[in-house]
């Protein structure tokens, strides 16, 4: 598998983001509190990592909500999946939903979103009158699925 050297800057008590099992393809990105963050029903907050990283040129970080957050309390990642460019430089911040029908916590330390680094190109566009015909054409929005 190939790997990418990116530098970081640590500002939290937690852990590195790390890959929790061989097959992983996301890291674990951890909540930085001083003091638990109580989420209401559909209130969202934006919640520090301490976390700074310079991406090479070429390469994103996508931001992806936790499976296990979703399934058990209903706490989600809004703008997902979120994109960090390689030429930002501020402290990563996850947006977070609580769409369940209970108040939640987050505590310093959680692990609230995951992070998958990934290659990107760049598009350049040509501007034409008529675009080639496809077996789809123009159909979407559940337009290829099964009634």
């Amino acid at each position: 598998m190939e790997t990418v050297s990116i530098q970081i800057i640590n500002n939290s008590t937690n852990n590195l983001p790390a890959y929790e099992t061989t097959g992983s393809a996301g890291m674990d990105i951890r909540a930085n509190l001083k003091e638990p963050v109580k989420l209401l029903p559909l209130q969202r907050a934006l919640i520090p990592t301490g976390l700074f990283i310079e991406l090479p040129y070429g390469y994103e970080a996508q931001i992806r909500p936790r499976s296990g957050l979703a399934i058990k309390y209903g706490i989600t990642c809004l703008n997902s999946p979120g994109t960090i460019d390689s030429d930002y430089r501020g402290e990563i911040k996850i947006i977070l939903i609580n769409l369940s029908n209970e108040e939640h916590a987050i505590q310093h330390g959680d692990r609230i979103a995951q992070m998958i680094i990934h290659q990107t190109i760049k598009a350049e566009w040509i501007e034409v009158k008529v675009l080639n015909e496809s077996k789809r054409g123009d159909g979407g929005f559940g337009h290829t699925g099964n009634k």
